[in-house]
């Protein structure tokens, strides 16, 4: 069998350039020589099985897996990937039986090994006990990426498999130094690391902080890539990303411009909204009893150049905890709320107010130029714009802006070194083709 020691680690390279991959690779191997490459499936897509033969060149001795994630044709794939220098091809569990009996015959043609990644099956411990009977060699349970970023956690289905088959197990799904560990106890013999370790500032460091707490199956604490799993860390994330960082987790989604910062800070909570007539200072106010601590005020006063918001409101406001008030409208009193030092987002800085009159609601939906928020909302407001993150979606989006922001990190270490942003992200590649 190919797994000469237990616990092994398998770093998963997941990226699109395969020069980069190489780099990280190398940097991994010098810390742990008895490590798995992985292929990954975004890097075999963007070179083929050319970056399979050049990893093979590249680490003449170490086991080069293929993650194919074949569904069909096994037997073809997965000899292209043997013949390219891959020992171990990696097949879904929801493939057909036929397809992973073709994919077995090829690998022992070629002296290769077959493992089976059972994300998305149906009933994992049951797809398990039937794939150790077709005669897999590795079964791997997996969370996805983006089932990750909703806060999924492969550990329980890894140890219910463990408990109805003997083969040996894999397990890949946002592994960190945290819980590489705890995978190792459940009963894991490869351990799949991806983005911990391609993501680090120093990723032989990373791998061997994982492959420490995998010897020692204890939880060692991450600095990077924990994600979270309740809307409190969502919020702790959404206080160390950037607002482009967020666009970019949602898929470059559109930010509110036009407001300008009276105290140049960066505000983030959960939402109360008020909508009031222009110049109409009284629910403005009065939601301050409404807000609880850490949430953001949103006030629609009809993007009006009438103040609704100064001084001794930004100072009850402080005092009750507000994380910030973002006013589509007046706000006058600059220099006291300077002086509080309370974050004020506003349309329009203008001495003259309104009056109290009471019109308006307060925590009902409101749309400030085409962009709807509604009470619970997460806020996240800086210079560069303001962006909102529909409540029940805050928990991914706070991972996938994690994600953004470590990928960048990486990038940035790279250009540091020497390289070019052009050339690390193979721009003149993967430009645009026109026919």
């Amino acid at each position: 069998m190919i797994l000469r020691e237990r616990p092994v680690l398998q770093v998963a390279l997941d990226l699109i350039e395969l020069d980069r991959a190489l780099k990280i690779a190398e940097e991994v191997v010098k810390e742990d020589p008895n490590c798995w490459l992985e292929v990954g499936t975004p890097l075999i897509k963007a070179e083929g099985m050319n970056a399979v033969r050049i990893f093979r060149k590249k680490f003449p001795r170490q086991v080069i897996v293929a993650d194919l994630k074949t569904m069909d044709t096994g037997r073809l794939e997965a000899e292209m990937a043997f013949k390219a220098g891959a020992n171990i091809v990696v097949i879904l569990g929801v493939a057909d039986n036929s397809t992973i009996k073709e994919a077995i015959e090829a690998a022992r043609n070629f002296g290769g090994y077959v493992m089976v990644d059972i994300m998305n099956c149906e009933n994992p411990v049951q797809r398990s006990v039937e794939l150790e009977k077709l005669g897999v060699d590795i079964i791997c349970v997996h969370i996805g990426i983006d089932q990750q970023m909703k806060g999924m956690n492969p550990l329980d289905v890894l140890k219910a498999v463990r408990e109805k088959v003997s083969c040996p197990l894999a397990i890949a799904g946002g592994i960190t130094s945290e819980t590489a560990g705890l995978a190792v106890k459940y009963g894991a013999d490869v351990i799949i690391v991806g983005g911990f370790i391609t993501k680090s500032l120093n990723p032989g460091r990373a791998a061997k902080l994982i492959k420490e707490a995998m010897l020692k199956e204890e939880v060692i604490k991450a600095e990077r890539g924990v994600k979270a799993k309740t809307l409190e860390e969502a919020i702790e994330i959404f206080k160390k990303v950037s607002v482009p960082n967020i666009s970019d987790a949602m898929h470059r989604a559109p930010i509110i411009l036009g407001f300008k910062p009276v105290v140049n800070k960066k505000i983030i909570g959960r939402a109360v909204t008020v909508r009031t007539y222009p110049g109409d200072w009284a629910k403005p106010v009065e939601a301050i009893d409404v807000c609880k601590p850490g949430d953001v005020l949103v006030i629609d006063a009809g993007n009006k150049p009438i103040a609704v918001w100064g001084e001794l409101a930004s100072l009850s406001a402080k005092i009750k905890g507000l994380a910030g008030v973002i006013v589509y409208g007046g706000v006058r009193d600059l220099d006291g709320i300077r002086k509080i030092d309370f974050p004020v987002y506003a349309t329009h800085f203008v001495a003259r107010a309104g009056e109290p009159k009471g019109f308006g609601e307060i925590n009902v939906p409101i749309e400030i130029e085409g962009i709807k928020i509604r009470p619970g909302d997460i806020i996240v407001a800086s210079e560069e714009g303001i962006i909102v993150i529909p409540k029940e979606k805050a928990l991914e989006i706070a991972n996938r802006a994690l994600d953004v922001k470590e990928k960048e990190e990486r990038i940035w270490s790279e250009i540091e070194k020497g390289s070019t942003l052009a050339e690390l992200l193979d721009l003149y590649k993967w430009e645009k083709v026109f026919g």
